[in-house]
């Protein structure tokens, strides 16, 4: 209902906003490392480990996420970190979606499993090191990934079917469309040049990935950001074909109106690690 919509919405800002705009990192941390672990336990509920098998994943989700949280001072990622994380999130994907939903609950237990936790705790540690570059660099990753949904949603609701006639796919989430994948990137690339804009007027804490990317690459930050936005659909249809596998709708219920932790992390999932990954080229 859309009233459990608002209040949880409502409710994850209130914790999520002072925790990011807190001066030290480390709070935003935590509540971070709360969110995984919740994450963990959807994960690997979804995989069917059973009941104590999710609960000791979030645990051990949080465990790995605090000991890099311990390790923070002398732990500093480089572009090899994140290339590899890179890597093997595009060679994953692809064969996550090539295998399908069908052949994906055939792959052992221990190896989905272990996937789900890396991704999990890769994302995490991303995020972090993408709050202490910056306040204002976060935002933008983070907003890169929401205007892709919501310039996604308004195509695709508006155009949907009517330039091209196969759907994104089909038989992982029938409601994508390519025109709605068009759609996200038109939107993020308003969003690129809006940001942009703003911060050459304000002073900000930091440079967002869309001006680093301008600086680093020029006229090729269009192609990067693009790039962006096709993982965080990558992402997106990966949490729906495991979904699907499971056979259920949403992640979890913990969110009331929202499905789970993982039904809102998914697109970020990949887009974080190869946001750090172009910011440290």
């Amino acid at each position: 209902m859309l009233w459990q919509r608002v209040v949880t919405a409502v409710l994850l800002l209130a914790v999520l906003l002072p925790a990011i705009f807190y001066p030290q990192p480390v709070v935003f941390s935590i509540v971070a490392i709360l969110l995984i672990a919740a994450g963990g336990w959807e994960w690997a509920r979804l995989n069917h480990v059973g009941t104590a098998g999710a609960w000791a994943t979030g645990a051990v989700c949080m465990v790995v996420c605090a000991v890099l949280l311990y390790c923070a001072a002398e732990f500093v990622p480089v572009s090899g970190l994140w290339l590899t994380v890179t890597a093997i999130w595009v060679l994953g994907g692809s064969w996550l979606l090539a295998l399908g939903a069908a052949r994906w609950v055939l792959v052992p237990k221990p190896i989905r499993w272990m996937l789900g936790v890396f991704c999990l705790c890769a994302a995490w540690l991303a995020v972090i090191q993408a709050r202490v570059i910056g306040i204002n660099f976060l935002f933008s990753v983070m907003v890169l990934v929401w205007a892709a949904d919501i310039g996604a949603y308004f195509s695709g609701r508006l155009l949907g079917g009517k330039l091209f006639k196969r759907k994104l796919a089909p038989s992982i989430s029938p409601g994508k469309t390519w025109e709605g994948v068009l759609g996200g990137m038109l939107g993020v690339a308003l969003c690129a040049l809006v940001w942009i804009q703003i911060e050459q007027r304000v002073v900000l804490d930091s440079v967002s990935i869309y001006k680093k990317l301008w600086q680093q690459d020029g006229l090729l930050t269009v192609l990067a950001i693009l790039w962006l936005v096709a993982w965080s659909v990558v992402g997106d249809l990966t949490e729906s074909l495991i979904k699907r596998g499971a056979g259920v709708k949403d992640s979890s219920n913990l969110l009331p109106g929202h499905g789970g932790v993982l039904d809102r992390l998914d697109a970020l999932l990949p887009v974080l690690p190869m946001a750090m990954m172009l910011q440290s080229l």
